[in-house]
C-alpha cells in the first residue's frame, strides 16, 4: 500500500513526534505524583536516561511507545508498508538498546520498570503496577 502522505507531509508528521513529555509519560507522571511519590526526570548520568528516576530507592521507570519499541500489542506489532525494511531495522535496534540499557541498570543495582503506552489507557492496571514497583 502506498503512503497516503506526500514525502513532505510524512516528514512533517515524523518531526512532530516528541521524545519527552509524551502523552503516556504525562499519564504515568500524574499518577505517580498523586500516589505521593517524587521523582527526577531524564537522569543523564544513568544508561538510557530513564523517564522517571527515584534515586533514593534506586528505581527507574521507562515509558515506552508501543510502535517505537516494538511492543507485542496491536499498535506495536504494526509495521508501516512504506519503507518496511527501514522500520523493521529501526525498531529492532530500539529493542536491542532497551535490553542493553536494562541489563546495565540491573547490573549497577537499580530496579527497572517498563510501562507501555497501551497500558496507560487503563488507569487501574497502571496504578497497581506502578504502586507495587515503588513500594
Amino acid at each position: 500500500m502506498k503512503d497516503p502522505f506526500t514525502p513532505e507531509k510524512r516528514s512533517a508528521v515524523m518531526r512532530a513526534v516528541r521524545g519527552k513529555d509524551t502523552g503516556p509519560e504525562m499519564v504515568v507522571r500524574r499518577l505517580i505524583h498523586s500516589l505521593g511519590f517524587r521523582y527526577r526526570l531524564y537522569a543523564k548520568d544513568l544508561p538510557g536516561k530513564p523517564d522517571l528516576v527515584f534515586r533514593g530507592h534506586r528505581k527507574a521507570i521507562f515509558v515506552h511507545g508501543c510502535f517505537w519499541h516494538g511492543h507485542r500489542c496491536k499498535r506495536g506489532s504494526r509495521v508501516p508498508t512504506a519503507n518496511q525494511e527501514y522500520w523493521e531495522r529501526k525498531i529492532a535496534r530500539n529493542r536491542e538498546r532497551d535490553k542493553a540499557v536494562r541489563k546495565e541498570l540491573l547490573g549497577a543495582g537499580w530496579r527497572v520498570l517498563s510501562v507501555w503506552e497501551c497500558e496507560t489507557r487503563d488507569a487501574g492496571v497502571i496504578a497497581g503496577k506502578v504502586k507495587r514497583f515503588l513500594e
